[in-house]
């Protein structure tokens, strides 16, 4: 899993789009999904998707402003982030893991590959 990229400083209300690119031609097996730590505070989990791309899981926190993706054409996943609020300020990076078609995770332990991460910063 490659670097997340797409982070920067945005002003809340603010939209941001990251990315998550893994290498090699299994991508379509991969479960992934997006964590993000807070200065000061654990890592917590922001949203999944499997790796057939029909099931998501969201924080509830993040529940309904944003929205996880993936091109498995591309070895992408993605992060969109709408309506922004200066609590979403944070490094967020992206976790996959080996997986059935349909499977989704939500805690780090069951990740198996990470990224690093890419700092979200919103100003309000």
């Amino acid at each position: 899993v490659q670097q997340a990229s797409g982070g920067g400083l945005v002003q809340a209300g603010g939209s941001l789009r990251l990315s998550c690119r893994a290498s090699g031609r299994t991508f379509s097996n991969l479960a992934m999904g997006w964590f993000r730590q807070a200065p000061g505070k654990e890592r917590e989990f922001a949203a999944a998707i499997s790796p057939n791309g029909g099931t998501t899981n969201y924080a509830d926190s993040v529940k309904g402003r944003f929205t996880i993706s993936r091109d498995n054409a591309e070895n992408t996943a993605y992060l969109l982030m709408n309506s922004l609020k200066p609590e979403d300020t944070a490094v967020y990076s992206c976790a996959a893991v080996y997986a059935v078609p349909r499977y989704v995770a939500t805690q780090p332990s069951q990740y198996a590959y990470w990224g690093q991460g890419t700092l979200v910063t919103v100003s309000s």
